[in-house]
């Protein structure tokens, strides 16, 4: 990713942006938190990617250089923070759970850029909120090694994609214990939890792109609807026949 812009405040603001939109690459002297109120929102960086629907904010380490892209009619909120200002000691990009009380404060304290009294203390209120937020493993990280490389950009070509982790090492010329190998030292996790990262990154998006839940089971390499909407569950507390829409505090069904 090549640097394209440096901004030394992150600012605290409510954006719109369509389907597709982008903010391109840029990097603060400030952390920052984003959130979709509506939609669903990806960061990337040179470390990989972060996804999050409306009931995760994503937590931008200071000095990180990133991008923004929108999946659905996206309602962004920016919350920037000094960087001396870390409530949650983080050092690398972070997915966040966002419960009632904390996406009401996000919305409120991005509603106003004048720091009366009681936005000061609407703003102390959302800090202790980020600090007992649960992280979210919702990354898919970047692979440097070349055979690694090889099998990820297959699979991130076709999510769906059943082949075992031996058929994907005959393809690029590994072996299958090489590649397990690479997963763990280089991404920090099983080719298995990689995978299952990637296609739930990939099911979110389309998803908020409104597409029926059965036939995102099927583009994402889930053997049933039944089987991905147990694992999405898992990972997001709720079904996926919730949408990513959250203006008026209520979920919408999305198509089955």
């Amino acid at each position: 990713m090549l640097e394209i812009r440096h901004q030394s405040i992150a600012p605290t603001v409510t954006l719109r942006l369509a389907s597709g939109d982008k903010i391109d690459a840029h990097r603060h002297d400030d952390h920052q938190i984003v959130y979709a109120g509506r939609g669903v929102l990806a960061v990337t960086t040179d470390r990989g990617s972060w996804v999050a629907p409306a009931t995760r904010a994503i937590w931008i380490p200071a000095g990180t250089l990133h991008a923004h892209r929108a999946y659905g009619e996206l309602k962004l909120h920016t919350v920037g923070l000094a960087a001396i200002d870390n409530p949650l000691r983080l050092d690398s990009p972070t997915v966040l759970a966002v419960g009632p009380l904390l996406r009401e404060l996000i919305i409120a304290y991005t509603g106003s850029d004048t720091d009366t009294p009681e936005r000061i203390r609407l703003r102390a209120v959302l800090l202790d909120e980020l600090r007992a937020s649960p992280q979210q493993p919702l990354h898919v990280p970047t692979p440097t090694a070349p055979l690694l490389v090889a099998v990820c950009d297959i699979l991130h070509a076709d999510p769906g994609d059943t082949r075992t982790l031996a058929e994907l090492g005959h393809a690029v010329g590994a072996s299958e214990r090489s590649l397990s190998r690479l997963f763990r030292r280089d991404l920090g996790m099983t080719f298995p939890q990689w995978r299952t990262q990637l296609r739930l990154h990939r099911a979110l998006v389309l998803l908020a792109e409104r597409i029926p839940v059965t036939t995102v089971a099927h583009q994402c390499g889930w053997s049933s609807a039944s089987a991905f909407i147990e694992v999405f569950r898992r990972s997001f507390g709720h079904t996926p026949g919730v949408s990513t829409r959250m203006d008026n505090g209520e979920m919408d069904l999305a198509p089955i």
